[in-house]
């Protein structure tokens, strides 16, 4: 028996056309609905003109997510700057092994905007999620990774 596999998130799944079939789908089908993950890195400017949309990750609690990846090494100082007109935003950065490092709903400027400081410990790759709070949803956004050197 033929059967094809591919990986979605960290799981890899198998699919046999001939079960498909019998229970009404096509393996064409099938896979054209099969959305994998991939972050999008972050351009070299460091900043993101983007928006979000309900073809992007459900938060499950109405609201979407967009994730990017970024390189850092050990020792960087980082300021990560979310903006949105559209909704109110939460900015979580997420570890090279998927754990939250920090996160933030609301910046100092009473604005639904978000503004999180971190220093990073170990050395890789990194995710920036962009998120929506609740149910607010979709829309535009700005997003703003900078790299915070010491005066000397």
């Amino acid at each position: 028996m033929f059967s094809q596999a591919f990986a979605i998130g960290l799981k890899n799944i198998t699919i046999i056309p001939a079960t498909l079939m019998a229970i009404g789908f096509s393996t064409t089908v099938a896979f054209a609905q099969a959305k994998l993950y991939n972050p999008v890195a972050i351009p070299l400017s460091n900043e993101v003109t983007d928006s979000l949309s309900d073809k992007d990750i459900p938060t499950g609690q109405g609201g979407f997510a967009r994730d990017y990846m970024v390189k850092l090494t050990k020792g960087d100082n980082l300021a990560i700057d979310l903006s949105s007109e559209s909704f109110d935003s939460i900015i979580t950065l997420l570890g090279p092994d998927g754990s939250t490092i920090a996160e933030n709903d609301d910046g100092p400027d009473g604005t639904s905007n978000s503004l999180l400081f971190t220093r990073i410990t170990e050395t890789g790759t990194y995710i920036v999620r962009v998120r929506s709070f609740g149910a607010t949803g979709i829309g535009n956004f700005k997003l703003k990774v900078t790299r915070l050197h010491p005066v000397k």
